[in-house]
This record gives C-alpha cells, sequence and structure tokens, in this order.
C-alpha cells in the first residue's frame, strides 16, 4: 500500500545545521479546464504578491503541473511553515490572490485554494 498525504512534515531540513530551511511540498487540484488559464494568470504575478511570500519565509518556492487532471505540486523551502502560511494569511495581497484564483480551483466545501492545499510526508532525501 503506498504512504497517504498527511498534514504532518517530518523534520526535514535543506541544508546543514539547526536552522537550515525545512522543504515542504503540497499537492492542490485545478479544474482540468481551466489549466490553461491558470498557467496564463501565472505568467504575471503581481510583485506585491512576490513581495508578501519572501517577507513571510518563503524560499525556494516553485510550482508543478501534471496538465491532464490539473495537480499542482508546490515545493518550498522556510523556516516554519505554519509561520509562513500565518503570515500570508494575515496580508491583503494574499486575500486579494487567493479570491482571484479560487475560480480554477476544485473544492466542493467552496475554501479559498490556499486552503485545500495538502501536505506530503517527506521521507526520502538524497544531497
Amino acid at each position: 500500500m503506498a504512504p497517504t498525504p498527511t498534514t504532518h512534515l517530518t523534520d526535514s531540513r535543506a541544508g546543514d545545521g539547526p536552522s537550515a530551511r525545512r522543504r515542504v511540498c503540497f499537492t492542490m487540484n485545478l479544474r482540468p479546464e481551466r489549466v490553461d488559464d491558470y498557467l496564463a494568470a501565472h505568467e504575471h504575478v503581481w510583485p506585491e504578491m512576490l513581495d508578501a511570500l519572501r517577507a513571510a519565509g518563503w524560499h525556494n518556492y516553485s510550482l508543478f503541473l501534471r496538465r491532464g487532471d490539473g495537480l499542482v505540486v508546490g515545493y518550498l523551502e522556510t523556516d516554519d511553515f505554519d509561520r509562513a502560511v500565518a503570515e500570508m494569511d494575515a496580508t491583503d495581497v494574499n486575500a486579494r490572490w487567493q479570491s482571484s484564483m479560487a475560480e480554477y480551483f476544485t473544492d466542493p466545501a467552496g475554501r479559498g485554494p490556499d486552503q485545500t492545499l495538502e501536505r506530503l510526508t517527506d521521507y526520502f532525501h538524497l544531497d
């Protein structure tokens, strides 16, 4: 049986030392028919959104897409993911960005995209 995603992340660190950033990976689900629109929206991410992500501690942040079914995989490194998410949640620019992205995502409960991400368990790393 394959491992199932969980909301707990192991103590996986990017780099050496006690203050090294943690690697975080998560998934989200796009509406397959909206993939092209979602990609177009990311061609010009607002500079203030990028600044807010940096200020909140999101580093080496990347998004990947499986086009066939709209699976989005996100990767970032941060000192404290819960704190980084909370800091973003406190910004007006994030509220506006999430509102503008909501139409591209599937969520029967009507939550915003950043509320639907599912963290994955980091179980292997090779430097």
